[in-house]
């Protein structure tokens, strides 16, 4: 009887020290679980990085962007910023979805029509920074007209070579840029979500190159002050994904702590 009761003590306390350990891997997975899961705010979170990195890398190489001419394609100064102008236009698509995620009831249908407009002109303008970023300087030698028409095609037609539909998708791009600015700055002015300040400033800011394009203001306004005009919008822009980046928001997907709870109780009931 004796080692009946003892062996059967032994084979309890086993039993209690596994359901111990069970419940001990259960609470670590579930930790582990509400750690590792990548919820849909988190991503909204996080693309307020890129919108930081892309508003700061357009502001900045405003003064020292050097001039969309023939002879500047072979320098040093156009191989290190148009490859960097390449990774900015990625990360301000990735910018415009989260700033529009983050207020997508608020913002409406100009909130949508801005979110698309801007899309598609940063979409188009990636492709336009790649080319002269690792193409045109291969051309730059073997067919400098080409190369040269192609530079001059953002101010304008250019006459004596064909470039196709690339004047027209240039302006595309140029719509998207102000009219997709617009609305989606007095989108996001209206939804109240984000800061109204960069908002507003954003819608500005996109507006002001339609100056610039009038012949008597374009005449007498150099190159270089229009690039500098150009700076608000990427102020703006940052402005915009720092506030998104800092924001705290309670994550109601996640697991919460007293969620183990109820298979404690049934472990030891079992």
């Amino acid at each position: 009887m004796a080692t009946t009761e003892r062996t059967s003590a032994i084979k309890q306390t086993a039993t209690l020290k596994g359901d111990k350990q069970m419940k001990t891997n259960r609470e670590t997975s579930v930790m582990k679980e509400s750690k590792m899961k990548i919820t849909a705010s988190k991503l909204i979170r996080w693309t307020g990085l890129s919108a930081i990195v892309a508003g700061l890398i357009f502001a900045g190489y405003q003064p020292i962007q050097p001039p969309e001419v023939l002879s500047s394609v072979t320098t040093s100064a156009w191989a290190i910023i148009t490859p960097l102008k390449t990774a900015m236009c990625l990360l301000f698509l990735l910018s415009w979805t989260g700033l529009y995620a983050r207020q997508v009831k608020e913002a409406g249908w100009p909130g949508l029509a801005g979110f698309l407009l801007l899309s598609l002109s940063w979409a188009l303008q990636m492709a336009f920074v790649f080319a002269t970023a690792f193409i045109l300087p291969l051309l730059a030698t073997t067919a400098p007209r080409f190369v040269d028409s192609l530079l001059r095609s953002a101010a304008g037609p250019v006459s004596g070579v064909n470039l196709g539909a690339l004047p027209a998708l240039y302006t595309l791009v140029g719509i998207g840029y102000i009219l997709g600015g617009l609305l989606f700055g007095i989108a996001t002015l209206r939804a109240g979500i984000l800061p109204r300040w960069p908002a507003g400033l954003l819608a500005v800011a996109s507006a002001l190159p339609v100056v610039f394009v009038l012949p008597s203001v374009a005449a007498l306004i150099p190159p270089q002050i229009q690039h500098l005009a150009a700076m608000p919008l990427g102020i703006a822009v940052a402005w915009l994904g720092y506030a998104l980046w800092s924001e705290r928001r309670e994550q109601a997907s996640e697991p919460s702590a007293d969620r183990g709870s109820p298979q404690v109780h049934l472990t030891g009931a079992e």
